[in-house]
């Protein structure tokens, strides 16, 4: 229906039909490059994890290690540790996704707990962000910036507090 007050400004309101109520408002959809960014990030996970299969995780008696797997890649030791004696806060998460890969979960968890669950996040972030890529848009996310801010910060504070613990538990052994 429309105002058809003459003394009105000219404007007319105009009710919501049957096929105006059923219009939805459209999603954006991803940019080309923010597509071909998800599937690079996904392409970076993997590669993560395949990685972790090279490492050596286990020592010449098949015990597993807590730390310094990283060296059987030719990498150096953890600076760190070298200088100060104590371990650093990401000291055990190459360890960890090294034994997460072979399925040895306990060890893994022993070794850094917060690497486990930073392994259990990228490995659901591979399928997450190629489903995104294919469908256009972020997949049960509003605001991406909002998610993975929360996500760093999560991070953040529980190495940083598992880092706490080991330093104590290190001081006072």
């Amino acid at each position: 229906m429309k105002d058809l007050d003459p003394n009105s400004t000219g404007d007319y309101i105009v009710a919501p039909t049957e096929e105006s109520m059923d219009e939805r408002p459209r999603v954006r959809r991803a940019n080309w490059w923010v597509r071909g960014a998800l599937v690079l990030f996904a392409l970076g996970f993997a590669t993560v994890f395949y990685i972790a299969t090279l490492v050596k995780p286990y020592d010449a008696a098949g015990h597993p290690l807590r730390m310094s797997s990283h060296t059987s890649l030719g990498m150096p030791p953890c600076r760190f540790k070298e200088m100060t004696g104590m371990p650093c806060p990401s000291c055990g998460m190459t360890t960890s996704f090294a034994l997460l890969v072979r399925g040895d979960v306990w060890n893994s968890l022993r070794a850094n707990w917060v690497g486990t669950g930073l392994a259990v996040g990228c490995a659901l972030l591979i399928p997450w962000c190629l489903v995104s890529a294919v469908r256009g848009r972020y997949l049960g996310v509003r605001r991406i910036e909002a998610g993975l801010a929360f996500l760093v910060g999560l991070f953040t504070v529980t190495m940083l507090a598992r880092w706490g613990v080991v330093l104590l538990l290190t001081v006072f052994d």
